[in-house]
């Protein structure tokens, strides 16, 4: 019996066309398990070998002995993506500590490129596990991303979009996640999984329709995945991901 791919994918309403474009494809399915984790879990798995694709931080793609980019879409935005937020009851020139998201990795080192590179910010940087939110007051701000940000709306008095933060810094659109794997894989696969993937975002009403009401408004969701996520990746994302892996590596030598 051949050995069937296991596969991470981040478990945020974002994903929710990837995960519907999967299932959809019955003979796929039939060749691949499926686990649902925060994003920075979803590299900790492709690290270790646990699973063979995984929807990662971009951040990690240089730390895979052995990686490769699979199908033409990620997790993206062009100015706004509302949920990749910095929450602060003060300016961003009077913020003294940052709390990183635990959950996150890409998204921490954006606000450290953005601190450095584009507010002119020096600020003292704090590890965090659940419950950091509750920490964020005074002269201490956070990073928090995914589906929280949400809920987080009318919670502080500056609110700061990374991802818009980082357009009006660069130019450029930005990429969160990007579907790599630790292995060669077949290419009929590979055409098949990438074909899921766009199934799953020609039908995103389809795939909004699958989530229960309480997790959030479908008007609201359906806004979010059609104007605040940009899945293709095209020429522009691929130079913006550039972009930043070099300021990234340029904070190490610093």
């Amino acid at each position: 019996m051949k050995q069937k791919i296991n596969i991470a994918l981040v478990s945020y309403l974002n994903t929710t066309p990837f995960l519907y474009g999967l299932k959809r494809d019955k003979d796929l399915m039939s060749q691949i398990n499926i686990q649902l984790e925060y994003p920075s879990k979803c590299a900790d798995l492709l690290q270790l070998g646990s699973v063979d694709i995984s929807l990662i931080p971009v951040i990690e793609i240089p730390n895979l002995s052995y990686h490769e980019i699979v199908g033409d879409y990620c997790i993206g935005s062009v100015g706004k993506v509302n949920t990749v937020m910095l929450y602060s009851d003060c300016p961003i020139h009077e913020i003294e500590t940052i709390a990183l998201d635990y959950q996150s990795r890409t998204s921490v080192k954006l606000v450290k490129v953005l601190a450095k590179n584009y507010w002119g910010i020096d600020v003292r940087y704090e590890e965090t596990s659940e419950g950091y939110i509750h920490s964020i007051s005074g002269k201490k701000a956070g990073v928090v991303i995914g589906d929280r940000a949400f809920e987080l709306e009318d919670s502080f008095t500056y609110k700061y979009d990374l991802s818009e933060e980082w357009y009006h810094f660069t130019g450029l659109p930005f990429v969160f996640a990007c579907w790599v794997a630790s292995k060669p894989l077949d290419e009929t696969f590979k055409r098949q999984f990438n074909k899921a993937l766009k199934f799953g975002l020609n039908h995103k009403i389809e795939a909004i329709k699958t989530l229960s009401d309480k997790q959030t408004d479908f008007d609201v969701l359906d806004r979010y995945l059609n104007e605040s996520i940009s899945y293709d990746f095209d020429q522009q994302k691929k130079k913006a991901l550039k972009e930043f892996i070099k300021l990234v590596d340029e904070l190490k030598i610093q």
